[in-house]
C-alpha cells in the first residue's frame, strides 16, 4: 500500500511540474518552480521594485544590454507600439525588468533610448528604443543569454545591442 502511495504521489508531482508549459506550441520548456528565480523586479513581487540602471555587459555573444546583477535584458518580437504583450506563464518564464522611479543609464548605454511603459498589471516596466525589457528565468548568472534566439509564446526573444537593435549571432 505505501509503494502505491508513493508512485501516486511521485506521478502527481511529475504531473503538476509539466503543467507549467505554454499552450501555445511555443518551444520554450516547461518551468518548474525552483527553476524560476525571481528577480527582485520581478513581476512575483511588483512592490519590490527599485530604480533600474540599465548597463552593458559583455556575453559569449557580444555587449548586450543587462540590469541588476548584470543579467541579460531582452526583447520579444511580439510586443508592439511600447507595449507588452507577455503576461501570466509568459511573465514567470520572462519576467518584466520594472521600475518605480525612471531608467538610469550605464556607461555605453543612450540614455535617450531609455523610457518606460504601463503594463496591464499596474507596474512600470523599463524599455529600450521602444522595446519592452525582461530578464530570462533561466539565465540565472551575470553575463549569460540562454534566452538570445529563443521561440516562446508566439513568437521571438532577443539580446539587444546599445543602439536599440537585435543581436546578430
Amino acid at each position: 500500500m505505501r509503494k502505491l502511495l508513493r508512485t501516486g504521489v511521485l506521478a502527481l508531482c511529475v504531473f503538476t511540474a509539466g503543467c507549467g508549459a505554454a499552450d501555445d506550441g511555443s518551444t520554450t520548456e516547461p518551468l518548474v518552480a525552483d527553476q524560476i528565480k525571481a528577480s527582485p523586479t520581478s513581476p512575483a513581487d511588483p512592490s519590490a521594485a527599485t530604480k533600474a540602471r540599465v548597463e552593458l555587459r559583455e556575453t559569449r555573444i557580444g555587449r548586450v544590454l543587462a540590469g541588476e546583477g548584470g543579467r541579460t535584458l531582452y526583447a520579444f518580437e511580439k510586443d508592439r507600439n511600447g507595449k507588452s504583450s507577455c503576461s501570466d506563464a509568459c511573465a514567470r518564464a520572462w519576467p518584466p525588468y520594472v521600475t518605480d522611479g525612471e531608467p538610469q543609464a550605464g556607461k555605453g548605454v543612450k540614455a535617450d533610448l531609455l523610457a518606460t511603459t504601463a503594463r496591464d498589471d499596474g507596474t512600470t516596466q523599463v524599455t529600450y528604443a521602444g522595446h519592452p525589457l525582461y530578464y530570462f528565468a533561466r539565465d540565472t548568472a551575470a553575463a549569460e543569454v540562454k534566452g538570445h534566439d529563443d521561440e516562446g509564446f508566439g513568437d521571438d526573444w532577443y539580446a539587444l545591442r546599445a543602439d536599440g537593435k537585435k543581436v546578430d549571432d
